[in-house]
């Protein structure tokens, strides 16, 4: 659908490669490696336009003025604290431990450039978790390795299979990009 377009996505996520596929998009991948560092003074709820926002930056000073970058960054909050992608299966394990039984909100920011267009924005979906045995969390990360997951866990996999209730919000954008909004947002481009 937007063969036309010369869009140059700024990751290298699997996920967000695979969404953009199914959606008919063409593009090419460049990763930023941009620095992820979040100002002290920022809420977390603005943090992942922020990254988007450096990581089509960083991508731009390599690509022509007529390519559109697509940017995005997923982060997980509980309450009011970011959980990060895990560092070893012992710390995958403790964060499932913290979203057990609970309701986490899954934000990501999102950023389109073009030249000196630009558009950003945030998509926000509250997931709920049912409470989490031992014996699930141990099979999940022994099976799955969620070590490049932002929370731990892929909404896509058993976990969100079995350990899921409910989710309120875009679906799509728990698996780490709003797609149908994406979409809506690069035709107005």
């Amino acid at each position: 659908m937007f063969e036309e377009k010369n869009i140059i996505l700024a990751s290298s996520s699997p996920r967000r490669k695979e969404l953009l596929e199914k959606a008919g998009i063409a593009f090419k991948m460049r990763i930023s490696h941009a620095n992820e560092d979040i100002p002290d003074n920022m809420s977390s709820e603005k943090a992942p336009v922020y990254l988007a926002g450096k990581k089509a930056e960083m991508v731009q000073k390599r690509s022509a003025d007529n390519e559109l970058i697509l940017a995005a960054d997923t982060i997980v909050l509980l309450g009011n604290k970011i959980l990060g992608k895990p560092d070893n299966d012992r710390h995958a394990k403790e964060i499932l431990r913290l979203l057990s039984g609970k309701m986490h909100r899954v934000i990501t920011g999102v950023c389109l450039l073009q030249g000196k267009r630009e558009i950003q924005f945030s998509e926000t979906t509250k997931v709920y978790f049912y409470p989490l045995t031992e014996a699930q969390i141990n099979y999940y990360v022994e099976n799955y390795h969620p070590m490049d997951k932002a929370g731990a866990y892929a909404i896509q996999e058993w976990i969100g299979l079995t350990g899921i209730e409910k989710i309120e919000g875009d679906y799509f954008n728990v698996v780490g990009l709003p797609i149908g909004r994406v979409i809506k947002e690069i035709e107005k481009l």
